[in-house]
């Protein structure tokens, strides 16, 4: 029988661990906040999550791209939905850069999908910006993951980032350790968070291209020689276009199977394996492998970290009324002049 100063300490023991991971938990950056829709649109994280149950179950893969998508707009100029924006006279998008060609185009019909739904519900009060947010951590939570709260408030960009800034902040698929931690410590994330973050690999897939320079005309030695072989099936050439799957244990759930294929050598990109080549992340690799709930615990604290860079707020950019495109200035929008004098006359005449 467990004495009362046995089971005293061990709730002690339990409640100082919660704690020091909700101590853990990164504050809003000023402008941001827990509860920002409490009042103007309460209902919009359960108009979100409803859609994306649907979306999900009737297509898994939605889950990854979404994920994605957040990614690749907050490590680029930061969490602006800027990746959103269609390009204009004054030059491509962001979405034409090559590290974007493959983001899935289902991904931004989701994304204004559900900006239509909550403006419809609340009026044009929630950015784009936040919508992407909380789609990413969704597709986290309805795969299997950690659920978490999204600090909210952030406004959408008036601009997308040129293709060399592009380039220059995301983190490419053939990059070793080094270049990983550097991109990301440039970021403010150390490498518990590149490492943890990382992990959003153990849902989703991968087009050939993106790492058959670890096959042709070489095996990367660090490559277990089965993981492979398989691999040469579904890209028989280096220029194959075919995908597979990112994590091949369980590659519809968000889990931490991904660590352990790295242990056993089966990561798919060279920015994944070299996590575990690498003595500086050896180490928090092989403890997020053996403890789920620790890397789920990081990985919240990475997203959240993440998904707070450079953000727009207060009087700063603006809430678009569709995702790829600006407002139109209603100052210099000649066409919409014209038209309402257009009107005028008719209604006089």
């Amino acid at each position: 029988m467990v004495s009362t100063t046995s089971s005293f300490l061990l709730l002690l023991l339990v409640s100082s661990s919660f704690f020091v991971i909700e101590a853990q938990i990164p504050a809003p950056v000023k402008g941001l906040s827990w509860k920002f829709y409490e009042s103007s649109c309460p209902q919009l994280e359960s108009i979100i999550r409803k859609r994306l149950e649907k979306q999900i179950k009737d297509d898994v893969g939605q889950a990854a791209g979404l994920l994605r998508l957040h990614f690749h707009d907050c490590f680029v100029q930061g969490c602006d939905s800027s990746v959103l924006l269609d390009g204009s006279a004054g030059g491509p998008s962001e979405q034409t850069a090559i590290p974007n060609l493959t983001l899935r185009k289902k991904s931004f019909k989701i994304i204004d999908d559900l900006r239509k739904r909550v403006h419809d519900a609340c009026g044009q009060v929630v950015s784009c910006s936040d919508i992407t947010a909380i789609a990413a951590r969704d597709s986290v939570v309805l795969t299997g993951g950690p659920n978490y709260n999204v600090p909210l408030g952030r406004k959408d960009g008036l601009n997308f980032a040129t293709e060399q800034a592009t380039l220059d902040n995301l983190v490419a698929p053939f990059a070793n350790t080094t270049v990983v931690l550097g991109r990301l410590a440039a970021k403010g994330l150390d490498a518990t968070d590149a490492v943890a973050l990382s992990g959003a690999h153990t849902i989703g897939i991968s087009h050939c291209t993106s790492f058959t320079d670890r096959l042709f005309p070489n095996q990367d030695p660090t490559m277990d020689k089965t993981f492979a072989n398989n691999l040469k099936t579904s890209c028989p050439t280096a220029n194959s276009n075919n995908t597979v799957d990112m994590d091949i244990r369980t590659p519809n759930l968000f889990d931490n199977k991904y660590y352990v294929d790295l242990m056993n050598r089966q990561g798919l990109f060279t920015s994944d394996q070299d996590l575990f080549t690498d003595r500086r992340t050896r180490g928090i690799v092989e403890s997020f492998a053996k403890n789920q709930s620790l890397f789920f615990d990081k990985f919240v604290i990475g997203m959240i970290k993440m998904g707070q860079l450079n953000v727009l707020t207060g009087g700063d950019g603006e809430i678009r009324t569709k995702c790829d495109r600006r407002n139109k200035d209603k100052k210099v929008d000649i066409a919409t002049v014209v038209e309402d004098v257009e009107e005028t006359f008719s209604a006089l005449f």
